[in-house]
């Protein structure tokens, strides 16, 4: 094997090692073997194109050119000309795609669902550090400063993985660099023929001066000591850098945090810890409670619904929330000649289980709770405000059972033209294979009924799908098509694939997320534990209403309307007595363990002279050439991601403060005000500082076309803001977070797409980088001059200059 060739296969190695340190990070590592077939192409590439009498820069041109190719073919096919070309339509959907995955960085906790976001930055980061690797060690022929690229990749997924790179990862990327430096060393030693380096050391030892086996040649110490100096930076690099808390790069958002506790699901994506609790064998108590239902069986406490698709996951859409009436109104399209019973339920939530979202049964007619709850009438939720959660909450639900009939259902007329309009929209990239597999499986129905029946018996017993829940999660389009071939996976598989097979038929879809009835215990209450958390699908019907349906094997039950030929009463028995066992819920709640388990996401030069050259081939590559490609290599691959990376890492640290002394407060609310006026600022509303906090609240409100809640959570922090500086004894403002990240969603809801997207990579309020700078210039500036002597060396500096000037 010729040495450029050998230098190109350590080139390889080491960039897979080096990412193995992102493994922590994200759940799988199918992005590996993705991000490994890529580099491998990208480097066959290049070492066809050093083949040929080229400039070097060309053959880094053509790999770059490979590599977007790649990157076209393997993310945007649909949008690329003839499929694999970079078109204006492929550009957007990889911009609108590097958008969602910064949003799903700041949004999922580790180790985060492999969005289509996430994959395309986790995989393009790969290849393109692969890319800068294989320049600088192979093409340019300098292995050392190939190491600057290695070390950003470990360092930045050991700043992230909240101590998930362990020494493991490590060892692994410093082996990589190391092969890579003993690689180069050896084709370089190769072309000086022998090396001689003086007399033998001991007596007979190698004749003619020859360098013994165990006295290692200048080169190879030189490139030990390079790598030692590299692997003591990479070691010490990692340790300064602050470790960010909740999500993937942080987020204080409720419910992302780790601990012991149980039972949280995220306010933010209530998928984000539903695989880890779901095969936890610690099924904790999260809540109890007492109905006087007749058959418990159907009565699911559904905490909120998901009804925006929009190809990377189902989410739930930003909508205005109001005060909680005194009487909930009746629910959207159900008639009059549909029978319902109106029943009463005493529900009891543990303090291990804190959550934004009070679970209710559907459709809750009035709820009394204590607390501060707002509601959201869309889905029919109630939502905590200002902090409050659900942690030791004792409410009373009444709650109607709506039991309508196969005819009633079949016979719906066609829904109001707006719901379907929202309900019925597919993203561009779901393949063509869920709408035509919804064809195939509901042929020969007569009317969308019976189309939902179908889909529902294909999913849970027709179909040969198998329950199981350590199939990775996902919700996004190329999840559920994976899902639709490999026909193995759990309920956020099932539900999200009906809905989206629904609303390709023209079905009105969404997706509920919740608990199961839960099991009756000996004293007669019902106990809900974490293993009891489910996600469903609900189509809506005219003159019904939204209405259940249960497509996930082994969980909950069917409806009796779905099985027109068995009485309502033989179903499968949910609720058995059992003994309660259940273990006592711990008092520290944590996001991590605390999510409802099933709720979980879902050469251009030749060979090398011939043996006994007394010149080299290839003296290297000049240090100014060497500074240059390392330069390119920052500019190419640090820089655009810096103002992201800066702007994530400020918002976690001033979201993520911690203390409880008024001065603790006081900054707390400084901090969270400071990130609103950034952030309507990324959006660009620029600041100005000579108006108060009521002011700047109002003027953020108009110019970003804020909805009522964005608004609201604006001015409690302005007031708080007051309090903080003009109140004799400031009192401690809770939800400070969440309302900064309502703020957030709401300018990024009102914004259009190019402005979202500079928000995301180039924010405005990175220039405070470059004014801390200044600042701190001259803070030393005047440090240096009110030290003892400084004029006198400023003088001879002065004169110095002249001198040679």
């Amino acid at each position: 094997m010729s040495g450029r060739a050998r230098l190109a296969l350590c080139a390889y190695a080491a960039t897979l090692l080096a990412a193995g340190a992102l493994i922590p990070l994200v759940e799988g590592v199918g992005w590996l073997v993705q991000a490994a077939v890529l580099l491998g192409v990208q480097s066959g590439v290049g070492a066809l194109a050093r083949r040929m009498p080229s400039a070097r820069t060309l053959t880094v041109a053509v790999q770059t050119l490979v590599t977007l190719l790649l990157l076209t073919l393997v993310f945007a096919r649909d949008h690329a000309l003839f499929g694999v070309l970079p078109g204006p339509a492929a550009v957007m959907r990889l911009g609108e795609l590097l958008v969602a995955g910064g949003e799903d960085v700041g949004t999922y906790a580790t180790p985060a669902p492999m969005t289509d976001g996430i994959t395309l930055m986790v995989v393009g980061g790969v290849v393109l550090i692969g890319l800068a690797v294989d320049a600088l060690a192979v093409t340019f022929r300098s292995a050392a400063p190939a190491g600057l690229p290695l070390l950003a990749l470990y360092s930045v997924a050991a700043g992230l993985s909240d101590g998930g790179a362990s020494w493991v990862w490590f060892l692994l990327a410093a082996s990589g660099y190391l092969l890579l430096l003993l690689a180069e060393g050896r084709d370089r030693l190769s072309q000086w023929g022998r090396v001689f380096g003086g007399a033998a050391r001991n007596a007979g030892g190698p004749a003619d001066g020859q360098a013994g086996a165990s006295g290692g040649s200048s080169p190879v110490r030189t490139g030990r000591r390079i790598g030692v100096l590299t692997l003591g930076i990479a070691l010490v690099a990692p340790l300064a850098l602050p470790t960010l808390d909740s999500g993937l790069l942080g987020g204080s958002g409720p419910g992302n945090g780790r601990g012991s506790g149980g039972g949280t699901i995220s306010a933010v994506n209530p998928l984000v810890s539903l695989q880890n609790n779901l095969n936890q064998p610690d099924d904790r108590e999260v809540m109890t409670y007492r109905s006087n239902i007749e058959d418990p069986q159907g009565l699911y406490l559904r905490i909120l619904a998901l009804d925006e698709f929009n190809g990377s996951e189902w989410r739930s859409s930003t909508r205005r929330l109001t005060d909680v009436p005194d009487r909930l109104p009746q629910p959207t399209g159900l008639g009059r000649d549909v029978a319902v019973t109106e029943v009463r339920t005493n529900i009891s939530a543990s303090r291990s289980y804190q959550q934004t979202y009070l679970p209710l049964p559907y459709p809750a007619s009035e709820v009394r709770v204590d607390g501060r709850w707002r509601y959201e009438p869309e889905g029919r939720t109630l939502v905590g405000d200002d902090g409050q959660t659900t942690r030791g909450a004792q409410y009373e639900v009444s709650s109607l059972v709506i039991e309508p009939t196969a005819e009633q259902l079949a016979a719906a007329g066609p829904p109001p033209e707006k719901l379907v309009r929202e309900y019925t929209q597919v993203p561009g990239s779901l393949p063509g294979v869920v709408a035509e597999t919804a064809e195939q499986v509901t042929e020969g129905s007569s009317n969308a009924y019976e189309q939902a029946v179908k889909l529902q018996d294909w999913f849970a017993s027709d179909g040969g799908f198998t329950y199981d829940t350590t199939v990775t999660s996902g919700t996004g389009s190329s999840a559920i098509a994976r899902f639709l071939r490999d026909k193995e996976g759990f309920c956020v598989h099932f539900s999200f694939s009906m809905a989206a097979m629904a609303r390709t038929l023209g079905i009105p879809a969404r997706v509920a997320v919740g608990f199961t009835p839960g099991t009756l215990k000996s004293n007669g209450a019902i106990s809900v534990g974490l293993r009891d958390a489910h996600a469903w699908p609900e189509l809506y019907f005219e003159g019904v209403g939204w209405t259940r349906f249960e497509p996930t094997p082994s969980r909950g039950s069917a409806p009796s309307y779905t099985r027109p030929e068995v009485p309502a009463d033989s179903g499968s028995d949910v609720a058995q007595p059992s003994p309660d066992t259940s273990a006592a819920p711990s008092a520290a709640p944590s996001a991590e363990n605390s999510c409802p388990p099933q709720l979980r996401q879902e050469g251009g030069c030749g060979p090398s002279q011939e043996p006994g050259a007394t010149l080299p081939a290839d003296r290297g590559t000049p240090a100014g050439t060497v500074l240059l490609v390392i330069l390119a290599a920052v500019l190419v691959l640090v820089v655009p991601l810096s103002p992201l990376l800066w702007r994530t890492r400020t918002r976690n640290r001033r979201l993520g403060s911690t203390g409880r002394t008024p001065a603790d407060a006081a900054a707390r609310t400084s901090a969270a005000w400071r990130e609103i006026t950034d952030t309507a600022w990324d959006h660009g509303i620029g600041p100005d500082e000579s108006l108060t906090p009521r002011k700047t609240a109002a003027r953020i409100v108009r110019l970003g076309r804020l909805d009522i809640t964005a608004a609201e959570a604006v001015h409690r922090i302005a007031g708080s803001v007051e309090q903080v500086l003009y109140a004799p004894e400031p009192r401690p403002a809770a939800g400070l977070a969440e309302d900064a990240l309502a703020v957030r969603a709401g300018l990024r809801a009102s914004a259009g797409r190019g402005t979202r997207l500079r928000a995301t990579l180039l924010p405005r309020s990175s220039v405070r980088v470059v004014w801390a700078a200044a600042d701190r210039r001259t803070a030393l500036a005047e440090r240096w001059a009110a030290r003892p002597g400084a004029g006198r060396w400023t003088v001879r500096l002065r004169r110095l200059t002249r001198r040679h000037g």
